[in-house]
C-alpha cells in the first residue's frame, strides 16, 4: 500500500490508508487516545485504542481506516490503526506541538536539527524557498541565465579587510564576499546573468542584521540606459517574491510605483546633517516610516550615494560626479538591496582604481574583460536571509537562516 501524506486523506474517506511521519502530539484519555502526526504537508489525526501510543517524535507508519471528522486536521481523521514503528526517539528539548515556541533564540539555534521541525520554523523556510523560485522564475522570464562563480578567489572582491583569508595548497585565497566580478564578467557573454549563492564578510558585527555568511541573490545586465534600468528589473524581481510569499500568510505592501528619492533628499527627510556620507539604521527607519505613510509603501528607493561610499566600479552620476548612478532599495525600514550601474570602458577603470590608489595588477582578470569590449551594465544584489527577517517579521535575521554563522557560532 503506497504511503498518502496528510493533506490527501479526506480524499480517501472509507478507504484503508498507510501514512507515515513524526508524532507531534498525543493525548491519552481514559479510553481512548488521540495521537497527530506530522508530515511534509501538515498534521493529521489518528484515534486509537492502545494504552500507550508512540510518544512524541517517534517516526511511525500508522495504517487505517480514514473517517470523516469535521473537528480533525483537514476534516478526516484515521480509526483503527496499525502502528508500525520506523525511528525510535527520545524527548525533544523543546515542546514541538505547542503553536509558539517559547525558547530563547540561542537555545532555538542551539537545538535547530529538532527546532527547525515546528511547523512555525518550518514554515520560515519553506517560504524563502518560494522566494528564492521566485527570484529565479522571474528573471528567467526576462532572458537570464542562471550562473555558478566560485567561492574560492585569489583577490578580495571590493577590500581586503573584511576577508575570510585561507590556505589555497600553501598561497594565499579568500572566500568570495560576492560574485561581483564574475557576473560582470558573463554580462559580455550571456548579457544577463544571476546567481543564488552564498558569500562571505569576516565583518566584527554583532548586530540583529549581520551575518558572517549568507545567501545572496545577485543579477547583472547589460545594454543599460543607466541605474533606473536595473531599478525597474529589480522592482518586478521583488514584485514575484512578494507574491511568491503571500500564500504563507505575509502581507507586505509594494505599490505599482515605487517612491524613489535621492540621496540628498533622504537625508533631509530623515533629519541627518546634509554632509552625512551614508544612512544609519535609524535615517532607514525615518524612510521606510515616510514611505509606508505618504505612499502605502513598505519599499523605497535611495539613488544617488556619494561616490566616495560606493566600491570602485561604480559608475558616477554624469551631470554632478559626486553622486553615483547607484541605490539602495530599503525594505520597512532597512537595507534590502544595493545596486547600480557600473563602469563600462577599461580606461575608466584604471582611472578609478589610481584615483583611490589601488593596484590594478591583482585585478588583471576581472579587467581583462573590460579590455575587449562590455557594454554598459548593472546590477544588484539581494540578501535572501534579510528579505525573508523583513517580510515574517523577525526581530533577528538568525531566526529566517538554517544554521547562522556569525561572530560566535560555528554549529550546529
Amino acid at each position: 500500500m503506497h504511503r498518502i501524506l496528510s493533506d490527501q486523506l479526506p480524499h480517501h474517506v472509507g478507504e484503508t490508508v498507510t501514512v507515515a511521519g513524526w508524532v507531534h502530539r498525543r493525548r491519552i484519555l481514559s479510553s481512548v487516545a488521540f495521537v497527530v502526526v506530522r508530515d511534509r504537508a501538515g498534521l493529521l489525526q489518528v484515534v486509537c485504542r492502545e494504552p500507550e501510543p508512540p510518544g512524541e517524535e517517534q517516526v511511525v507508519e500508522v495504517t487505517g481506516r480514514v473517517v470523516a471528522n469535521a473537528a480533525a486536521p483537514g476534516g478526516a481523521e484515521l480509526v483503527d490503526p496499525v502502528f508500525t514503528l520506523l525511528g525510535p526517539a527520545e524527548p525533544p528539548p523543546v515542546e514541538l506541538f505547542r503553536p509558539e515556541l517559547k525558547a530563547s533564540l540561542p537555545a532555538l539555534l542551539d537545538h535547530a536539527a529538532v527546532t527547525l521541525r515546528h511547523p512555525a520554523r518550518r514554515q520560515v523556510f519553506a517560504a524563502s524557498a518560494a522566494a528564492v523560485g521566485a527570484f529565479r522564475a522571474a528573471l528567467d522570464r526576462q532572458g537570464f541565465t542562471e550562473v555558478f562563480t566560485p567561492k574560492i578567489v585569489g583577490t578580495a572582491t571590493e577590500s581586503g579587510a573584511n576577508v575570510f583569508r585561507l590556505d589555497y595548497f600553501g598561497g594565499p585565497a579568500y572566500l568570495a564576499q560576492s560574485p561581483q566580478f564574475y557576473k560582470q564578467t558573463m554580462v559580455g557573454v550571456f548579457e544577463r546573468v544571476y546567481e543564488v549563492g552564498p558569500v562571505f564578510r569576516a565583518e566584527p558585527h554583532d548586530t540583529s542584521r549581520h551575518l558572517a555568511t549568507y545567501t545572496s541573490l545577485d543579477a547583472e545586465l547589460g545594454f543599460v540606459r543607466d541605474h533606473r534600468d536595473v531599478m525597474a528589473v529589480l522592482t518586478e524581481v521583488v514584485r514575484a517574491m512578494v507574491a511568491a510569499v503571500r500564500p504563507f500568510g505575509y502581507r507586505v505592501d509594494l505599490p505599482v510605483d515605487v517612491p524613489v528619492l535621492h540621496f540628498r533628499d533622504a537625508l533631509r527627510l530623515a533629519g541627518a546633517p546634509e554632509d552625512e556620507p551614508d544612512l544609519a539604521p535609524e535615517h532607514e527607519r525615518a524612510l521606510g516610516e515616510w514611505a509606508a505613510r505618504e505612499h502605502g509603501s513598505d519599499f523605497v528607493y535611495v539613488e544617488g550615494y556619494p561616490m566616495r561610499k560606493r566600491p570602485f566600479y561604480t559608475h558616477p552620476q554624469p551631470d554632478e560626479p559626486r553622486w553615483s548612478n547607484s541605490f539602495d532599495l530599503l525594505f520597512r525600514g532597512v537595507e534590502l538591496v544595493t545596486g547600480g550601474q557600473r563602469l563600462h570602458r577599461y580606461a575608466d577603470y584604471l582611472a578609478a582604481l589610481a584615483e583611490r590608489g589601488m593596484d590594478a595588477g591583482p585585478l588583471r582578470t576581472y579587467l581583462e574583460a573590460f579590455r575587449h569590449g562590455m557594454p554598459p551594465h548593472g546590477g544588484f544584489a539581494i540578501g535572501l536571509e534579510r528579505f525573508v527577517a523583513r517580510v515574517t517579521g523577525a526581530a533577528n535575521v538568525r531566526e529566517t537562516t538554517l544554521f547562522p554563522r556569525d561572530l560566535h557560532r560555528l554549529a550546529p
